[in-house]
């Protein structure tokens, strides 16, 4: 069986993060003011509940704590396609 992101549009995810400003925040392969897309992908690497945190982080607004200690609510994603949103996790697991 094929892994999970094996069928990630880039491109779209792409477009998305940025319409959505995650870039703002959030690298591939560096940290800005939050951690890079590596960096969380290595974190849920291997875990079960990998894609339902990350659905759950982009589209309720916790609050996160950034990489200087300070915390903010998390942007919620601009759209409710979950197909959509559910590519854009899977690009972010595959960094």
């Amino acid at each position: 069986m094929a892994p999970a992101h094996a069928e990630v549009d880039a491109d779209a995810a792409i477009a998305l993060a940025k319409k959505n400003d995650c870039f703002k925040c959030h690298a591939v392969d560096k940290t800005k003011k939050g951690p890079s897309y590596k960096k969380i992908a290595a974190k849920y690497k291997g875990k079960a509940d990998a894609e339902e945190k990350l659905m759950k982080q982009i589209t309720t607004g916790p609050k996160v704590k950034l990489e200087d200690g300070t915390e903010e609510d998390h942007k919620i994603i601009e759209t409710k396609d979950p197909k959509e949103q559910k590519n854009l996790i899977n690009w972010i697991l595959s960094r």
